[in-house]
């Protein structure tokens, strides 16, 4: 057995999305604050001597072959750094799939970040953020992780420095959402005339929890309510169980409440946990990162 490496791999949310129109090459102009939190997927890498990029994952739901973007990361990889080894990648998934979270670009990064590593190539954060780019338009954020403004696809990044210590409740409902619907159906009347991310960075700035919670905006959240009448349902069910604003990260379908501290979390969590399966306690995590308690994501059972 070889060297085997962990890297955790964060999960994020919206805490604004506005987009300004349609870019020439089709993709969505875009301008939001995104933040990491606490709920990871765990991903342990280790050199394979036949030279094979091969995956494994205790989620069914996972593709183990080229769709993959933690294979596409590792193929990158190797391409940029002329190192061309093979690595065993095993992700223990905690991050739901398909859910507004980014958890498919949160693989990719951890990828990325875990072979500089364990290939000791000496590649910059920078570095590993501009090939993230090619993978996919939320890698470059995940690979550095905490708070950051986006802008164009989402790869332009203006880092976020704050000190605010929310709670995050999460609530992934049992429906499918197509990223590509959303954006397709969203009219050019919808699109947003200003962008909120100046208003959440000042009040991110201050530590003004409630200014934060007032001031998160999705533009996205109307269309995916309309196209999914069941998400919308269910984010008017949470809002009257836990007695907050509930809101959606990405084009969803995750909902999520901000709470400011622990107690009031897990009252809400404790609450929504009696109709719902999938619910995660989860906070804001900073830059500078360190690996969850024990091992594993913040996020109770």
């Amino acid at each position: 057995m070889g060297v085997l490496l962990v890297e955790h791999a964060f999960a994020k949310i919206n805490l604004t999305l506005d987009v300004m129109g349609r870019r020439p090459d089709g993709y969505h102009e875009v301008d939001m604050v995104m933040q990491t939190i606490d709920l990871a997927d765990v991903l342990t890498l280790e050199e394979d001597p036949a030279g094979a990029i091969t995956l494994e994952a205790n989620a069914s739901s996972v593709p183990l072959d080229e769709r993959n973007l933690a294979h596409v990361a590792a193929r990158v990889f190797r391409a940029n750094s002329g190192v061309n080894r093979g690595v065993r990648i095993l992700i223990d998934k905690q991050i739901p799939v398909a859910a507004g979270l980014a958890g498919g670009s949160a693989d990719a990064a951890a990828v990325l970040r875990g072979l500089n590593r364990l290939w000791g190539t000496g590649k910059t954060t920078d570095e590993l953020a501009a090939w993230g780019a090619a993978i996919g338009s939320d890698v470059p954020f995940c690979v550095r992780r905490g708070c950051a403004v986006a802008r164009g696809r989402g790869e332009r990044l203006e880092p976020v420095n704050h000190r605010m210590h929310a709670w995050v409740v999460l609530v992934r409902p049992p429906v499918f959402v197509s990223t590509g619907d959303v954006y397709g159906a969203l009219r050019a009347e919808e699109y947003s005339r200003r962008p909120r991310s100046p208003e959440m960075v000042r009040a991110l700035a201050a530590g003004d929890f409630e200014a934060v919670r007032a001031g998160v905006h999705n533009v996205l959240a109307p269309v995916t309510f309309r196209l999914y009448p069941e998400v919308a349902r269910l984010a008017e069910r949470v809002r009257h169980v836990a007695g907050v604003p509930v809101h959606m990260s990405g084009s969803g379908p995750t909902l999520f409440c901000l709470l400011p501290t622990r107690g009031s979390a897990q009252r809400v969590y404790h609450a929504l946990r009696g109709f719902m399966r999938e619910v995660y306690l989860c906070r804001f995590l900073p830059s500078a990162l360190a690996p969850p308690r024990g091992g594993r994501p913040s996020v109770e059972p």
